[in-house]
């Protein structure tokens, strides 16, 4: 069985409106998507949707409904390769992202580091969040922001959150910040292997827990919180559902940071979280995509 991805090319505007579409498109699935600049002369990037198994027509002509508006010429091409080299193909040639003092890098780019930098490594892995999507780099700098007015940790706890992990790299973030405590959950296990191996690499292992854990019911919650804060870079439809579960495993006092949330579905989220006694301190808005601090 080889995996392989689907690709087109476009200039880096497009690739970024690219990369909206298809996020959108397939948030259900979780199929790791990527936009890389390969002819930095010419301009020309490519957007790439990577999946398991043997190629399948029917993910092709999914992707070329999902960008027909904006890219009605676009050639949607295939790459097979080997079972295991796509998770490396994912994040191979990405260049380190800064956000706020955060740097996130891959350890070909440790060069790129400066004295004054909060560098986080991430090795390759098949879980989301390398700082290159805006949701993700939206929350780096939100939780700089958070954490920096609070230096003894978050307000009423020193227990921080993650839900929805993915490499860990927030989770890493936040423990970089402050004498934490960090509770990194994921439902998928791939995904906490991944955290959890991230977070061994970064030398951050006595601060942060990774956890495989569907919704709240597990007991890792409980003996961790409550959190004075937790960080939320998921999806909106699933932030709002989980409203009541925040708030209820939140310290008095504690923040709210989401993420995954689309400029046009902003309104809704925190209609939820005003919901449940929440208010709104701040949005940053990032290439489409919003990420909003509550308490």
């Amino acid at each position: 069985m080889s995996d392989h991805r689907y690709y087109f090319r476009t200039d880096e505007a497009g690739a970024q409106r690219g990369l909206d579409l298809l996020d959108a498109a397939f948030e259900d699935e979780g199929l790791p998507l990527t936009t890389m600049e390969i002819d930095e002369d010419a301009g020309i990037w490519e957007v790439s949707v990577y999946a398991p198994g043997e190629p399948d027509e029917t993910l092709r002509n999914r992707i070329a409904a999902c960008i027909a508006d904006v890219f009605p010429d676009a050639t949607i091409d295939l790459e097979a390769f080997g079972e295991t080299d796509w998770i490396a193909k994912s994040l191979e040639g990405l260049k380190p992202v800064r956000a706020g003092r955060f740097l996130v890098h891959g350890s070909h780019d440790r060069d790129a580091v400066r004295p004054n930098d909060l560098a986080i490594e991430l090795e390759a892995g098949q879980a989301f969040g390398t700082g290159h999507h805006g949701t993700t780099a939206g929350c780096l700098e939100m939780i700089e922001m958070v954490m920096r007015a609070s230096p003894g940790g978050p307000r009423g706890t020193g227990a921080v959150l993650d839900l929805g992990t993915g490499s860990g790299v927030l989770a890493l973030a936040a423990a970089q910040l402050g004498p934490v405590r960090v509770l990194a959950t994921d439902i998928d296990p791939v995904a906490t292997r991944v955290a959890r191996e991230n977070v061994r690499h970064n030398h951050r292992a006595a601060q942060i827990r990774c956890v495989t854990a569907t919704g709240f019911h597990s007991t890792a919650f409980s003996d961790a919180g409550p959190f004075g804060l937790i960080i939320a870079n998921i999806l909106a439809r699933p932030l709002m559902r989980m409203a009541p579960d925040i708030k209820r495993n939140l310290a008095p006092g504690g923040s709210v940071i989401l993420s995954g949330i689309l400029a046009s579905q902003r309104w809704q989220v925190l209609a939820a979280f005003r919901g449940q006694g929440m208010r709104h301190v701040k949005t940053l808005w990032r290439n489409g995509w919003v990420t909003i601090h509550l308490n």
